[in-house]
């Protein structure tokens, strides 16, 4: 990962990793993520209502080799200290997929970008690309036991 620009771990905040969550759906997900994020003035009231529409408009499911991802993120003005968010559910959410809105994938493993400077987003999904395709990697991420090793892992 060393090779890339952007290092996800720079972009992690602690209250945003969030382990062994039970959402039953994105919207629940993002509920939670926004609910933090403005607690600690991450982001704007904006947020929410922004994501959900973008995410209905433009699905960021991944369907990987051996799992699905999903890779949520919205609009720059909505953002106030930029963040990614690491959620690690129990039981797959179910996204629409990226490449297929039609076809659905289930994402136990989440990263909510939350950023704010235009070349940063294609950085960070590059960066972020380069993590899932190390099955070993996601799969380390989804057993996390806690955020040291979250940042651990997103840190080599």
């Amino acid at each position: 990962m060393s090779d890339n620009l952007v290092e996800v771990s720079d972009y992690l905040r602690e209250p945003l990793i969030l382990l062994n969550t039970a959402f039953k759906t994105s919207k629940e997900l993002f509920t939670a993520i926004n609910a933090t994020a403005l607690e600690n003035g991450f982001v704007t009231d904006q947020f929410l209502p922004k994501i959900i529409k973008r995410e209905a408009t433009f699905p960021t499911g991944l369907q990987l080799e051996h799992r699905g991802i999903a890779i949520p993120h919205t609009d720059a003005d909505t953002i106030k200290q930029e963040f990614v968010a690491v959620v690690v559910n129990d039981e797959p959410i179910v996204f629409s997929r990226m490449d297929d809105p039609e076809q659905t994938v289930g994402a136990k493993l989440v990263f909510v970008l939350g950023l704010n400077q235009p070349h940063a987003q294609l950085d960070m999904l590059q960066a972020l690309m380069s993590i899932i395709q190390d099955d070993t990697l996601v799969n380390s991420l989804e057993h996390a036991d806690n955020t040291d090793q979250i940042h651990e892992l997103l840190s080599k």
